[in-house]
């Protein structure tokens, strides 16, 4: 189930990077932020209540400008509106309220998402500025809330009102079969040429449904394979000289596409070989978790000979390292090579992501690959492994229990994670293991 993403905007200098920070950075459910938009801080993750959020961190708007650079950053903030189910405005209570959070407040309240206005910069304990009071003027049905971004005070409270906002979870979740795909990549890959050449192929939408991304359109079908919506994050063209910008948005809708998403195909220009920004976005998808399929598209387009595939082959892995258990296509969608062998993998990593082994089979594994290769051992201290279990799918969730997780190095973790994949498959899927030490709790499934 997709978590609910929670914009937090706001003018420039309000303190919405400090307060995304603080989100993120003193739970200790978070996970990591995404591979590639790290240097921008966009995306995180938070559990409050029991409940999982996804944060973007947008740009300041400047509701009124002509500079390019807060153009861009208005535009990007849009994008993470219209995406957004809640939305936190941050102000400056130091300022007080200002014409600029009267005109967002405006782009707000047209968006017709629920608004949670919180007044940054209430440092001290107790009763909150005079000014504070002014922003109350908003007019929106949750009173503005006095925060910290630096101390932490106020984030609860804001939090309460976020899921307060929210729908419960059992209306989110989706109970219907569909495999949702994302299909996601740089600008001009062929992302919208592969679903149409789908959509073409198959002749049997059941619907068009719009998507939660400004350019997007999600594709529903059905075939022998069984009913797949597909999600195409089109739309990204290179209109700006500003590169770094360009990016940030593909990324930005990747990552949208990806969080609803239960299996993501990664499309390649064959022509251009994978680049930083393919491998940007790649690891979102490897960072979320989900099931994935690299599609070199264009291959009508590249001279071959017998050693063609197997040299791209080995370049594809070398770049995306992190992705050896990642099934690859060669396919073109102009010409449709391939296109129909693309159901049967999805639905096949779709069924790896969500295969589950006995907690019995799992500890025969183990012991046989603490067999063939001992635990590794530091100063006389040896690993002892005292058992391993599945706690959840999708991706595949393992805890392994030991004496000590401090020897427990990455390099002897590959190899149980290489030893399941050779025992189970797990083809397509990231596999995720999780070390405790004996008596530690087991982590929620």
């Amino acid at each position: 189930m997709a978590k609910p993403i929670v914009a937090i905007v706001g003018r420039p200098n309000v303190g919405k990077s400090t307060f995304f920070n603080k989100l993120i950075g003193e739970r200790r459910s978070i996970v990591e932020d995404t591979p590639g938009v790290t240097r921008d801080r966009i995306y995180g993750e938070c559990e409050w209540c029991g409940r999982r959020l996804t944060l973007i961190d947008t740009g300041g708007i400047e509701p009124k400008t002509d500079d390019i650079i807060l153009s861009q950053m208005k535009l990007q903030a849009e994008i993470a509106i219209e995406s957004a189910d809640v939305i936190i405005l941050l102000c400056d209570v130091h300022t007080g309220l200002t014409a600029a959070d009267r005109d967002i407040s405006v782009m707000l309240k047209k968006s017709g998402k629920p608004v949670i206005p919180a007044i940054n910069k209430c440092d001290r304990i107790g009763q909150p500025p005079f000014e504070f009071y002014e922003f109350y003027e908003l007019g929106y049905e949750v009173d503005p809330i006095p925060v910290s971004s630096v101390h932490g005070s106020g984030t609860g409270d804001v939090l309460d009102a976020v899921l307060a906002a929210l729908p419960p979870e059992s209306e989110d979740a989706e109970e219907d079969d569909t495999i949702k795909v994302a299909v996601i990549g740089k600008p001009n890959a062929g992302k919208s040429s592969l679903i149409n050449r789908v959509v073409g192929a198959e002749r049997m939408i059941v619907s068009n449904i719009a998507g939660t991304t400004r350019d997007a359109v999600d594709t529903v079908m059905e075939n022998e394979y069984g009913r797949f919506t597909f999600i195409d994050t089109a739309g990204i063209r290179r209109q700006s000289k500003i590169s770094d910008s360009v990016e940030r948005y593909s990324v930005l809708r990747a990552h949208m596409a990806v969080e609803r998403a239960d299996v993501c195909l990664i499309m390649v220009d064959a022509a251009e070989g994978v680049t930083e920004q393919d491998e940007r976005i790649a690891g979102i998808a490897h960072e979320a978790g989900k099931a994935c399929i690299i599609l070199v598209n264009k291959w009508d387009t590249i001279e071959k000979d017998n050693n063609t595939v197997n040299e791209y082959t080995k370049r594809v892995y070398e770049a995306l390292g992190y992705m050896q258990y990642a099934p690859l296509l060669f396919v073109s969608a102009k010409t449709g090579q391939r296109i129909p062998n693309i159901f049967e993998h999805i639905l096949y990593v779709y069924n790896q992501s969500n295969l589950r082994i006995s907690t019995g089979m799992l500890n025969d594994v183990l012991n046989d690959a603490t067999t063939r290769v001992q635990p590794p051992s530091d100063k006389g201290k040896r690993l002892k492994i005292y058992y391993m279990t599945q706690i959840r799918v999708a991706p595949p969730t393992f805890v392994i229990f030991c004496n000590n997780a401090e020897l427990f190095h990455f390099s002897y973790q590959r190899f149980i994670e290489n030893c399941l994949r050779d025992t189970f498959g797990f083809r397509g899927t990231p596999i995720k293991l999780i070390i405790r030490q004996k008596g530690e709790e087991v982590p929620d499934a």
